[in-house]
């Protein structure tokens, strides 16, 4: 665990948590830049993603606002990457199954640093 307040990786309960559990930027970031304990990761396009990896999907044009885990990958089309969400409950649903998607990210999860 990263116990750093707001920068960090870790759960604890639902009032102890750090901000990149449930805000999708602060995940990108942890995620993208983190030198530290936990998951690290960088972002890559649709052909490079992989089961496992995060799906991030911006609806607005501004902010991303949404993240989904990939949980299967049949192709390199949005139709092809299926992933799971707790927000409405899914589990093997197509990433091109949602509406009014300015732009879709992924990053890819290159491992854990647990010292």
């Amino acid at each position: 665990m990263n116990n750093t307040k707001d920068t960090g990786w870790y759960y604890n309960n639902i009032n102890s948590r750090s901000p990149s559990w449930s805000g999708v930027e602060f995940l990108y970031n942890f995620l993208t830049t983190n030198k530290g304990i936990g998951p690290f990761g960088k972002e890559v396009n649709i052909e490079e993603a992989e089961i496992g990896d995060i799906s991030q999907i911006n609806f607005d044009g501004k902010v991303f606002g949404h993240s989904q885990i990939i949980v299967d990958k049949l192709g390199n089309n949005f139709s092809d990457i299926l992933i799971a969400t707790h927000t409405y409950d899914s589990l093997n649903r197509a990433l091109s199954t949602y509406q009014n998607v300015q732009k879709i990210r992924f990053i890819h999860i290159e491992g854990v640093r647990i010292w």
